[in-house]
């Protein structure tokens, strides 16, 4: 699906670490019960479909799901809810079950704006959507405090706008507004509407 020419001013520097594809959902019913155990892949690189998301994972070519197809995290987020609750080490990003980890972006201002990200395998146009809220198991898969800690930071919900392929590593997003990568791991606990 190729996209009308946007104007991205604003290039940022970010490494993309982590690209999660699961055909299942782990998290559902009481947390008390347990996670499911379905295969969770972390991938080199990973295939876009516009409009629809990442080839194999869940919410591919859901119609619930169209408009929060892909989700991204800063993995600055978990080092705060790390240092928030005196944890050893920040937990594994991959807990909170989001698509693309990355580091050095705030995400909170894309929301309502397209962006792209760019790595060596290619280049794909997102639109920012709604916040991703933590759910209540990651205090059953982190440590108690993890839900009320990612309030505000966990992440952003986006619609694939281009197809192609991305890959893990060094990249650069180009946004129509400004971003602050100091600010990545902090809450954004404002109701803000979209622009």
């Amino acid at each position: 699906m190729n996209a009308a020419p946007l104007a991205l001013p604003f290039e940022h520097p970010v490494e993309l670490l982590h690209l999660l594809v699961s055909p299942e959902h782990a998290y559902f019913g009481r947390p008390r019960d347990g996670a499911a155990d379905v295969p969770t892949h972390d991938l080199d690189e990973v295939e876009v479909v516009a409009g629809k998301g990442l080839r194999g994972d869940r919410f591919f070519g859901k119609a619930a799901h169209m408009d929060a197809a892909v989700t991204f995290l800063a993995v600055e987020a978990w080092e705060a809810v790390a240092a928030d609750l005196g944890l050893p080490a920040p937990p594994d990003p991959l807990l909170a079950r989001r698509n693309l980890v990355v580091r050095g972006a705030e995400l909170d201002p894309l929301r309502g704006h397209e962006f792209e990200l760019v790595t060596t395998a290619g280049t794909v146009r997102f639109r920012g959507g709604r916040p991703a809220n933590p759910c209540a198991w990651m205090d059953r898969v982190v440590a108690d405090g993890t839900h009320r800690a990612l309030r505000g930071r966990g992440g952003l919900r986006c619609t694939p706008v281009t197809g192609g392929r991305l890959s893990r590593g060094p990249g650069t997003l180009r946004s129509p507004v400004p971003l602050d990568p100091t600010r990545a791991g902090e809450a954004v606990l404002r109701r803000t509407p979209l622009p």
